[in-house]
């Protein structure tokens, strides 16, 4: 039961931190383009408690970290009024891109912390809670970034595909945005249960998510030592 407390506990710190922070970077970028509306709601607090979703945040990316595949998830949506952004086409994909990338930067602390970690050769529980949050972190980090960038309502890619169509296609794209999460379901769900070989996290989301980890883990070896 310790144990099982344990393994939570090293997950579900690091999927707040990895969404909170995600979600905090849209507006923080919004807000730097021209649109307040996530400041003016109260929306750029670090505050969990204003940003958590039990199921989005907790749940859903915990149950699919703890099964060892990418994790995805939702907190809150922080509020961005795209009208409001000084430019609003290619102010929306830098909003849509801060979070992705706010993960990436994320998942780079958690390599330096773990290569110092290792560098340091603690011993002890402690040590062992740790070693394992942390790379939980980056797994978590990679996971969402990349995972959000799929070029489909509502992720963070569908923004940014949006922003770089022509303005007839990104209209007639952006008409998909209603049928975002039916098309998830689908993809994510329906799909990989009848053909598991079609399925768009094996085939699109881990591919990637390996890469990016292996160029985590060879960050955390040199600053290790080892």
């Amino acid at each position: 039961m310790q144990q099982t407390i344990l393994q939570a506990a090293a997950l579900i710190v690091p999927l707040i931190i990895a969404i909170v922070f995600h979600e905090v970077a849209h507006g923080w970028v919004a807000r730097a383009l021209g649109d307040p509306t996530a400041q003016e709601r109260r929306r750029l607090s670090l505050n969990p408690l204003r940003h958590v979703d039990p199921v989005g945040t907790i749940l859903v990316p915990g149950g699919l970290a703890l099964a060892g595949i990418p994790a995805f998830g939702w907190a809150k949506p922080v509020p961005v009024d795209q009208r409001r952004l000084r430019n609003p086409r290619y102010g929306m994909m830098a909003v849509a891109a801060a979070g992705p990338l706010t993960n990436l930067v994320l998942a780079t602390v958690g390599a330096v912390a773990l290569g110092l970690l290792v560098r340091a050769q603690p011993s002890g529980g402690v040590a062992q809670f740790a070693a394992l949050s942390v790379s939980s972190f980056i797994f978590i980090n990679v996971s969402l970034a990349l995972f959000n960038l799929l070029p489909i309502p509502p992720f963070d890619g569908s923004h940014i595909v949006e922003g770089l169509l022509p303005r007839p296609a990104a209209r007639a794209y952006a008409r998909l945005r209603p049928f975002g999460f039916p098309l998830l379901f689908i993809l994510l769900l329906v799909i990989p249960y009848f053909w598991p070989s079609l399925g768009v996290m094996r085939n699109v989301v881990m591919p990637p998510v390996l890469w990016t980890l292996g160029h985590f883990d060879d960050l955390v070896r040199v600053i290790a030592g080892v």
